[in-house]
């Protein structure tokens, strides 16, 4: 199969804004079995990040305890930022408990990307605000040089980066999800 030339990829999204079809899953996956495991993985990675909202938000007693809650007047980004290390911690110690900025920054982050991915509408967006989010923390606990680390390069930040990446560039949002709907309103632009 040869690979298609610039010029024939700009004529088919022309193509594609004049007869306004916009490009669903099933046309990008074929396979119903692979489809449903992207919505799974959609699902799965959107839950990470609703659950840190919810555990943050109301102090669940996993990563934050009651007193700590935000609704409680704890800050969510204090501790993580506060023990932030490697060759970028001191940026981000400086950070800690600056600004409320930070805060309603990070739960509005981890709200909207969980909400996004988990309902499969804004799955684009959700995507690069959540690869930005995980790469900021990759930063704050970047391993490189640090000892006690079970890998001097890669974090689970980099799976759930790549699983968010892959989730919107399949339109996993269109299967279990409200991908379809959404697309009727917005195409096939940024906001899918």
């Amino acid at each position: 199969m040869s690979e298609r030339t610039a010029p024939t990829r700009e004529r088919d999204r022309a193509a594609t804004a004049q007869d306004g079809h916009v490009t669903m899953q099933t046309d990008i996956v074929r396979s119903s079995f692979a489809r449903g495991a992207l919505a799974f993985l959609r699902i799965v990675v959107g839950w990470i990040f609703l659950w840190a909202f919810l555990d943050k938000l109301f102090g669940l007693g996993y990563s934050t305890p009651g007193e700590r809650a935000w609704i409680n007047g704890g800050s969510p980004t204090f501790g993580f930022l506060d023990n932030a290390s490697g060759a970028f911690g001191g940026m981000f110690q400086a950070m800690a408990g600056a600004a409320p900025f930070f805060d309603w920054l990070f739960m509005a982050g981890l709200l909207g990307i969980g909400v996004a991915m988990v309902l499969g509408a804004g799955v684009k967006v959700a995507a690069v605000a959540g690869t930005l989010l995980v790469f900021m923390m990759y930063l704050a606990s970047f391993p490189l040089g640090q000892e006690g680390q079970t890998n001097p390069i890669t974090t689970s930040h980099w799976l759930e980066a790549a699983a968010m990446i892959t989730v919107a560039a399949t339109r996993a949002g269109d299967t279990f999800g409200l991908g379809t709907w959404w697309s009727r309103i917005v195409g096939d632009s940024w906001l899918r």
